[in-house]
């Protein structure tokens, strides 16, 4: 009995084992990193430069009087008008000038009744002198002859001589009174122009921005400018650029504005940008036309977003995107799930997306992210962006 109960307890003891050696154990799968992949897309990328100032007149034109020392009769135009050109904006006294241009008047007058009398003059004296040399000559043939003595010849000599004398000084009389003529006449021009410029003109279409002058100060051209103008109204926006972006502005480029005080942004164009950097800030300087200047004023601070560059580009999200001291890099993903690292040369960045110049092709599946903890010649288990950025 007890060899018996001894047989079944080996039995019993045997039958796992048996069992274990005819089941065989299934090796455990191998787990890959579910990565973030993202594809490379050609889309329109745009380059973009950011900008702040004043806003201020494309050309402020100052205003002064062209005469001096004449009293502010009148004021006809006040800051915030709008003028034309050639419109009067202020009106100086007329009355010394106006006493002077009668004066002149009569000069001329005194002058043109001078002229006559030296015209008669020279008349009577030219004709005294043909009578003398007459005399002279036919006293000299007679002389020849024997007829007449040499004392009447030397006296008809002296009278002809007397007599081109006399019409030599009418002659300069003459021309004296003729010069004063035409010297009254220049003087009544100068007089009648600043007649003119007793009223004060605008030189230019535009805006009223300042006004200094007052009735009854007297106009002066080197005191404060009477009026200042902006030129036909236009503003532009004078904005500070970073040193770095100032090679990338160019005239004509389009821009886009915000003020205080609008939802909506302005629009306009770079018209300028000043060839210098300033030494202190290192900061450039691009000037800006507004489309509609009506819509701000002149002192007003604005943000403008400059458009340098749009075109469509291969992009990859700007986290994918590792930077080094040897340049920039990313993960590329094959469809196996292995990794490689790539070189790349990047160009614009905008916002989330940075452009592929070289290095990749449109297609690639490249690393969302270039700091997830995965390594070049690893296995990933690629996760679609989209797809990532839905579960999240």
């Amino acid at each position: 009995m007890k060899t018996l109960l001894s047989l079944v307890l080996a039995a019993a003891l045997a039958a796992p084992a048996v069992a274990q050696e005819a089941a065989p154990v299934a090796p455990a799968p191998v787990v890959l990193p579910a990565i973030s992949v993202a594809p490379v897309t050609s889309a329109p990328i745009t380059d973009r430069i950011f900008a702040s100032g004043l806003i201020g007149p494309v050309e402020e034109i100052v205003v002064q009087p062209q005469i001096e020392g004449q009293a502010i009769d009148a004021l006809l135009a006040d800051i915030g008008d709008r003028v034309e050109k050639d419109q009067v904006l202020a009106q100086l006294s007329k009355t010394s000038l106006l006493l002077r241009q009668t004066q002149l008047e009569a000069s001329a007058a005194s002058a043109s009744a001078a002229l006559a009398q030296g015209q008669a003059q020279l008349v009577e004296a030219r004709a005294a002198a043909d009578e003398a040399v007459r005399v002279r000559d036919r006293a000299r043939s007679l002389r020849d002859n024997g007829a007449v003595s040499q004392a009447a010849l030397d006296q008809a000599t002296s009278a002809a001589t007397s007599a081109l004398a006399r019409v030599t000084a009418a002659e300069q009389g003459v021309q004296a009174a003729q010069a004063q003529i035409a010297l009254t006449v220049a003087q009544t021009a100068d007089v009648e122009l600043s007649l003119a410029r007793t009223s004060v003109k605008a030189p230019v279409a535009g805006e009223i921005i300042t006004r200094n002058a007052s009735v009854g100060a007297i106009a002066t051209a080197g005191g404060p400018s009477m009026f200042v103008i902006i030129r036909d109204g236009l503003l532009e926006l004078r904005a500070d650029v970073a040193e770095r972006d100032v090679l990338r502005l160019a005239v004509g480029q389009k821009v886009s504005l915000r003020v205080v005080g609008r939802d909506d942004p302005l629009t306009g164009e770079v018209r300028l940008v000043e060839p210098t950097v300033d030494t202190v800030t290192r900061l450039g300087r691009v000037r800006i036309t507004l489309d509609d200047p009506g819509l701000v004023r002149s002192g007003m601070f604005a943000e403008a977003e400059i458009l340098a560059a749009a075109r469509d580009a291969l992009t990859v999200p700007v986290a994918a995107v590792q930077l080094t001291a040897k340049g920039a890099s990313v993960l590329r993903v094959d469809a196996d799930g292995l990794l490689t690292r790539v070189a790349v040369t990047t160009g614009i960045r905008d916002r989330g997306n940075i452009e592929i110049l070289t290095g990749l092709a449109a297609g690639d599946n490249i690393v969302s992210r270039a700091g997830a903890f995965v390594r070049e010649g690893e296995r990933i288990n690629p996760i679609a962006q989209a797809a990532a950025d839905v579960s999240n």
